[in-house]
């Protein structure tokens, strides 16, 4: 299995993979709709033997935490092979996605998933908590890649409209 970024070849299997890793077509419009706006900052593909078996978008987030701008991106969807779940492939495409966004420049990082898998990476929902959203929880987490961007007192996140909330945060 190699890691790179997702090709336009590669879009129909990866929208056939967010259908088949999610059982609805909810996250595989959205990775169409965040496309279609022009949002996406990086989307990978996990690809052994030219099939895709995993898939992570990260698209722009606006964010301000005591009235200045962070430069983050949320983390949504991440997929993976229902055949090959909780075999690494995830884990190595969060991974490599982190990367990538820290060289970038990237300051933060958001996501609402998994409590009992973000966390290793150093997801915090402590670290979220400080951030109006339209979410909340040990769900709604985030995550530093330039330490110290998510200090402050308090900010917002605004989801943009392709997410589908009504976000009044």
């Amino acid at each position: 299995m190699h890691i790179q970024e997702e090709t336009k070849e590669q879009r129909a299997q990866v929208h056939a993979l967010n259908r088949a890793a999610f059982g609805r077509a909810d996250e595989a419009d959205l990775v169409e709709r965040l496309r279609a706006d022009g949002l996406v900052r990086l989307s990978l593909v996990a690809v052994e033997d030219d099939d895709v078996v995993g898939h992570i978008l990260f698209t722009e987030l606006p964010t301000r935490l005591d009235g200045r701008a962070v430069k983050t991106v949320a983390l949504a969807p991440m997929a993976v092979d229902p055949r090959l779940q909780r075999g690494g492939v995830g884990s190595a495409l969060v991974r490599e996605g982190l990367a990538r966004l820290a060289r970038e420049g990237c300051e933060a990082v958001v996501v609402l998933g998994h409590p009992a898998f973000y966390p290793r990476f150093g997801f915090s929902a402590q670290l979220a908590a400080k951030l109006a959203s339209p979410f909340a929880g040990e769900a709604f987490m985030a995550l530093e890649l330039v330490d110290g961007a998510l200090r402050g007192e308090a900010g917002s996140v605004r989801y943009p409209p392709a997410f589908g909330i009504d976000d009044e945060a």
